[in-house]
């Protein structure tokens, strides 16, 4: 092997997308620039007390120190069954149900790596969060990238696209609200979904990790709602939006029986699951005050709120978004021509603010960026200042 010679996996890895922004993020800040970062979805609200506190009370204990389980204590996993009852009326196992995961990317890798054979056929959303797509790759899947821009889109996609494919598709993936497209669906989506991959023999790979967070009066469902679909569906979930713990990783996989103990298995020779007190941390979460919960999602509405008023005056009309902690944002059409990254690029360099180039999410993302609501209104309606400023001499 040469130094210049790329490993097999990596090769299967595109450029990254982000790396060219990123740079010019990071080179804006070294002269001084206040750069208004709205491009990474990193919740920037504190974690509730009261989970903190249980952290720190179960530290102070030596024998949390000691090795955890891969699948998670049993504690937690109660805890995750208790707020599937509460949240959706989903009744869950917490043995062969459920599975505690280092956070819901963890879980969707591992999943991706538990059930794919090299070459098998994997249908995911384009655009899309980029675990969905390459965690199979990573995997040896092949991915048949189905255009998203609806939900509506997406399913007639999955349909034709079974009928193209040159072997039965191994599973799909869903991902509702969606990131990076804020869209949302009701169960008769799940419903048709779930059909249609009982008459193929696919599995359903559901990502909720943004369900808490959520602007109207109809919550989004879960797909486990749907009768019969533990038949072929595993939920990924996550703790991170929701209590804002995103550094804490902590996610669950839950439902089919089958994919839950092929996922444990496989993380059985990974790790040894999240340090326990984290694990205990979570479960004052999941069974403690739901305030905190409203509390940030309020937050996120009033954020939403603020961007899409003020960029609206600036001259950038955003669609408002239901749910998640994102607007998925069209380049206003003068600018068109730029793509994603250069768009990108151009509003940090004029206007010093950052946003998510579309492209990053896939080729039907490019003449989109994504915009996250994390940045306090105070800093939302600076950025919407200062893209009027260019907006107008341009």
């Amino acid at each position: 092997m040469t130094d210049k010679e790329e490993f097999y996996r990596i090769k299967q890895l595109p450029p990254y997308v982000f790396e060219e922004v990123n740079k010019l993020k990071a080179k804006l800040r070294a002269g001084g620039r206040d750069i208004i970062d709205l491009g990474m979805g990193n919740p920037d609200m504190p974690t509730p007390s009261h989970i903190v506190d249980k952290l720190v009370e179960t530290a102070r204990n030596p024998k949390a120190h000691r090795y955890s389980v891969s699948r998670g204590i049993i504690g937690l996993r109660k805890a995750m069954g208790r707020y599937y009852e509460r949240r959706f009326g989903v009744s869950l196992d917490p043995e062969t149900e459920i599975v505690a995961t280092i956070g819901s990317k963890e879980g969707f890798a591992n999943l991706a790596q538990a059930i794919t054979a090299p070459g098998d056929v994997i249908l995911s959303p384009n655009p899309a969060y980029p675990i969905h797509a390459y965690g199979f790759i990573i995997a040896g899947g092949v991915i048949m990238a189905v255009p998203a821009l609806t939900p509506e889109q997406y399913l007639s996609g999955l349909s034709e696209a079974i009928s193209k494919a040159h072997m039965s598709p191994r599973a799909m993936v869903l991902n509702y609200p969606s990131n990076p497209t804020a869209q949302t669906v009701d169960l008769d989506f799940y419903k048709d979904a779930v059909a249609l991959a009982k008459k193929h023999d696919i599995i359903i790979l559901s990502d909720l990790a943004y369900g808490e967070i959520y602007f109207g009066d109809e919550a989004p469902p879960s797909i486990l709602q749907v009768e019969g679909a533990r038949d072929v569906a595993v939920e990924i979930n996550s703790l991170s939006k929701t209590f804002a713990m995103a550094g804490w990783r902590v996610g669950m996989a839950v439902g089919n029986e089958r994919l839950i103990a092929a996922l444990a298995r496989v993380k059985s020779y990974l790790d040894y699951g999240a340090f326990t007190p984290i694990q205990v941390a979570a479960v004052a979460a999941l069974d403690g005050p739901w305030e905190p919960v409203e509390e940030i999602r309020a937050t996120y509405k009033a954020r939403r709120d603020t961007l899409i008023d003020h960029f609206s005056m600036a001259g950038w009309d955003i669609p408002c978004p239901d749910a998640s902690m994102f607007a998925w944002a069209p380049i206003p059409e003068k600018y068109a021509h730029l793509g994603s990254i250069e768009f990108a690029k151009m509003l940090m360099e004029e206007a010093d603010v950052a946003v998510a180039p579309g492209l990053g999410f896939g080729e039907h993302g490019d003449h989109h960026v994504r915009i996250g609501l994390v940045e306090n209104q105070q800093r939302i309606r600076q950025a919407a200042r200062n893209l009027k400023r260019i907006f107008a001499v341009q």
